[in-house]
């Protein structure tokens, strides 16, 4: 009988190339990439399967070096992730990372009831007892009595609009050493800059920058991930920001990796609430500058 879990091995006939050894890792479970549908049931892979797994590796080599840094300094190692969905990061973590250090642990936080049951019951199938999977939103996950009062590294993966910044200030909450963000639907300082349209005009010449309808969606998502990442510099964070290469399918490309430094950017909170004042969104002060 294979044991649920059972990993990749190298070919042993002379000659023979098995199609899956450049794409999997050494020790990878061949059973969790069928649950998760990335395998076939009879373990093939398919070009779109290919590419999906390609891309969650990709995002894996920005993860990969801050686990080892948490790990490094101590030995255990708390990771939270928000919109988990069908928990396709959070799985792949553990399986390659995570599943030989015992002090480690991952929290998946998703609504979503069926798929918060079907992840407990493929991590318990798998034998993966150091996942834990918790239905609540990003916004009241801080006060939640199933997580730790710290979390080392929070990830936020295309969480919607404003759950993004609830995953912040989790983070913040949390006294996360490291904060990994790929934003999404970043709705709610376009409607301010769409609100305020008018009055704006009159305000600053800057509005001719999102005074037509595409330039206000385009410049408040833009904006938006600005803000945040002052606001993080002026929490005593040092951010990345860079083009999360490999999704080219996803318009919402933009990873922002922020590690606490505790030296906060002199200016950061400054110019934080000079663009706010400058671009008329002073509504938006007690999202960006409020306290977790």
């Amino acid at each position: 009988m294979k044991r649920a879990n059972q990993a990749v091995t190298p070919a042993l006939k002379t000659g023979y190339s098995d199609p899956l050894a450049d794409v999997l890792r050494p020790g990878q479970s061949i059973e969790l990439l069928k649950e998760l549908h990335i395998l076939t049931r009879d373990g093939k892979l398919n070009q779109d399967s290919r590419r999906k797994l390609k891309q969650v590796y990709h995002l894996c080599n920005f993860i990969e070096p801050l686990l080892n840094e948490v790990l490094g300094r101590q030995e255990t190692l708390t990771l939270a992730d928000h919109g988990a969905g069908k928990s396709y990061l959070g799985f792949i973590l553990y399986d390659l990372y995570l599943k030989d250090r015992p002090g480690s642990h991952i929290y998946g936080i998703e609504t979503r009831d069926d798929l918060v049951e079907k992840s407990r019951e493929l991590a318990m199938k798998l034998g993966f007892p150091r996942m834990t999977f918790i239905n609540t939103t990003v916004a009241e996950s801080t006060q939640s009595a199933h997580l730790p009062a710290t979390i080392d590294i929070v990830t936020a993966l295309h969480a919607c609009n404003t759950a993004t910044d609830d995953a912040i200030r989790f983070a913040l909450a949390k006294q996360a050493r490291h904060i990994v963000l790929v934003p999404c639907c970043q709705a709610e300082v376009a409607s301010v800059l769409r609100k305020r349209k008018n009055e704006s005009f009159g305000k600053t010449p800057l509005s001719e920058i999102w005074r037509h309808p595409i330039h206000t969606r385009e410049f408040g998502s833009h904006l938006t991930n600005v803000l945040r990442c002052l606001q993080l510099e002026s929490r005593g964070y040092a951010v990345t920001v860079t083009e999360l290469v490999g999704w080219e399918h996803s318009l919402k490309n933009e990873l922002i990796i922020a590690t606490r430094s505790d030296a906060p950017r002199g200016n950061a909170r400054e110019r934080l609430q000079q663009i706010l004042r400058e671009l008329n969104l002073q509504e938006l002060e007690a999202r960006f500058l409020g306290t977790p």
